[in-house]
C-alpha cells in the first residue's frame, strides 16, 4: 500500500513537472511573438495617423506667425532664384515679346520650419502648405501674361529640409517684353531680359541685385537670354526673290528698242513685284522709327528695277528723235529745191551741173522722150539721173552691208553700257552689304 501511494505521487509530480515546462515555453513564444509583430509595426508606423498635439507636430507651423519673413528686424534674409528654362515657345517681332516655360525655384532659410531627424532627410510638399508658411513674393518686372501649371494638379513642389532651408519649385509660362533693335534684320541677335524682383521687401529684407524705385531700394535678379535669328528662310523667302527681280529687269537691254510693249510691259512687272515684296515684309514688322538691313537691300533692288524701266524711256525718247532726223533729211534729199537757179542747167544727182553745149554727152544714153525740151521764153532746170555701170553683184553688197549698218543702228548705245553697267553696280552693292551686315 505505502508504495502504491508513493507511485501515484511520483506519476502526479512528473505531469506537474511536464505542465509546467510547456507553459514555460507558450509564454516565451507568445513573447517572441509579441516583439516580432512590434518590431514589424514600428517599421511600418505611419507617422500621419499618429495624433499629437501642437508641442509634438513635426513642423509647428501654429506656433509661429509667418506673416512675417524670416529673422524679422534682422539682417535682410538671401533668397537664391534658379531659373531652368524648358522651352522658348515664341518670339514676336511685330509685339516686341517673347514666351516661354521654365521651372522657377526659390532657396531660403526659415528655422521656424527646422524639425528633428535622426536621418537628415527632407520632407516634400505639395503647395497647400504654401498658405500656411512664409514664401519670397518674387515677379517678373515686364511681364505681360504668366501662369502656373494646374494640369493635372498645381505643379508646385516645396521641400523642407532639417536645418529649416526651403526649396521653392513651380513651372510657370511668361510672356514678357523685350527691347529689340531691328537696325540689322534680319542678319541681326537680339538680348531678351528677364527681370525678377520683390514687390514688397527692400533690400533691409531681401537681399537681390540692387534697384532702386520711387518706394525705396529693391533687390532685382536680371537674367539675360541672347537670341541669335537664323538666315536662310529670310534668303528664301526676301533676298532670292528682290535678286531674281532685278536680274529679271535686266533682259530688256537685249529687247529690241522697238519691242515697245514687251520692254514695258516686263519693267512695269518687276516694279510691282518688288513693292509686293517690300509691302510683305514691312507686314509682318513693327513699326520702327530706323532703317532696317533689310529695307537697305530691298530699296536699293526696287531702284535698280526702276532705273531699268527709266533706261528704256530714254532709249525710247532718244531713238523718236533720231528717227525724226532722220526722216527730215530723207525728205530734203528726195525733193531737192529747183529755186533761184536763173540759167537752164543739167544738174546731176551727186550735186554737178553741166553746160547746155555739154548737153549730148551728159545725155549719152537716153532716148529723147527723157530729155527735156528748152524754151526760149523761160529758163529751166533739167536733171539727169546718172547710171552706174557697176554689175548687179556690186549692188547686192551694197544693199546686204546697209542691212548690216541698219541692224547694228537698232541697238541703241545706252543698252550697250547698260548690259555692263547695271550687273556690275548690283554685284559691288552686294559685296558691300554682305561684307558689312554678316
Amino acid at each position: 500500500m505505502p508504495y502504491f501511494v508513493k507511485l501515484i505521487l511520483l506519476i502526479f509530480c512528473l505531469v506537474l513537472l511536464v505542465e509546467s515546462r510547456k507553459h514555460r515555453r507558450r509564454r516565451w513564444a507568445g513573447q517572441l511573438e509579441v516583439q516580432k509583430a512590434s518590431h514589424i509595426y514600428k517599421k511600418n508606423h505611419d507617422m500621419t495617423k499618429t495624433r499629437k498635439g501642437k508641442s509634438e507636430q513635426l513642423l509647428r507651423v501654429d506656433d509661429h506667425d509667418f506673416t512675417m519673413r524670416p529673422a524679422f528686424g534682422g539682417p535682410a534674409i538671401p533668397v537664391g532664384v534658379d531659373v531652368q528654362v524648358e522651352s522658348l515657345d515664341s518670339i514676336s517681332e511685330v509685339d516686341m515679346d517673347f514666351t516661354m516655360t521654365l521651372y522657377l525655384r526659390h532657396y531660403w532659410k526659415d528655422e521656424r520650419l527646422s524639425f528633428p531627424s535622426t536621418t537628415n532627410k527632407s520632407m516634400t510638399f505639395d503647395g497647400r502648405l504654401l498658405k500656411k508658411i512664409w514664401v519670397p513674393d518674387v515677379f517678373f518686372v515686364h511681364s505681360k501674361r504668366s501662369f502656373i501649371h494646374d494640369t493635372t494638379t498645381d505643379n508646385i513642389m516645396l521641400r523642407v529640409f532639417p536645418d529649416g532651408h526651403v526649396l521653392y519649385s513651380m513651372r510657370i509660362t511668361v510672356t514678357a517684353m523685350c527691347n529689340m533693335d531691328f537696325s540689322r534684320f534680319p542678319l541681326d541677335s537680339q538680348t531678351c531680359t528677364l527681370e525678377l524682383e520683390s514687390y514688397a521687401y527692400t533690400d533691409e529684407d531681401l537681399m537681390l541685385l540692387a534697384f532702386y524705385s520711387s518706394t525705396g531700394w529693391y533687390n532685382r535678379l536680371y537674367i539675360n537670354f541672347t537670341l541669335h535669328r537664323h538666315i536662310f528662310f529670310f534668303l528664301l523667302q526676301t533676298y532670292f526673290p528682290a535678286t531674281l527681280m532685278v536680274m529679271l529687269s535686266w533682259v530688256s537691254f537685249w529687247i529690241d528698242r522697238r519691242a515697245v510693249p514687251a520692254r514695258v510691259s516686263l519693267g512695269i512687272t518687276t516694279v510691282l513685284t518688288m513693292s509686293t515684296i517690300i509691302t510683305g515684309v514691312n507686314a509682318s514688322m513693327p513699326r520702327v522709327s530706323y532703317i532696317k538691313a533689310v529695307d537697305i537691300y530691298l530699296w536699293v533692288s526696287f531702284v535698280f528695277v526702276f532705273l531699268s524701266v527709266l533706261e528704256y524711256a530714254a532709249v525710247n525718247y532718244l531713238t523718236t528723235v533720231q528717227e525724226r532726223k532722220a526722216r527730215k533729211l530723207r525728205e530734203k534729199v528726195r525733193f531737192p529745191c529747183t529755186c533761184g537757179i536763173p540759167h537752164t542747167k543739167t544738174m546731176m544727182l551727186d550735186g554737178t551741173y553741166s553746160e547746155p553745149e555739154a548737153e549730148d554727152n551728159s545725155l549719152a544714153g537716153y532716148t529723147r522722150s527723157q530729155i527735156v525740151i528748152e524754151d526760149d521764153k523761160q529758163d529751166k532746170m533739167v536733171v539727169h539721173l546718172a547710171m552706174s555701170n557697176e554689175s548687179n553683184s556690186s549692188r547686192k553688197k551694197g544693199l546686204k552691208g546697209h542691212m548690216g549698218l541698219r541692224i547694228i543702228q537698232n541697238t541703241h548705245g545706252i543698252d550697250k553700257y547698260s548690259r555692263i553697267i547695271f550687273p556690275g553696280t548690283y554685284i559691288f552693292f552686294n559685296l558691300i552689304y554682305w561684307s558689312v551686315f554678316c
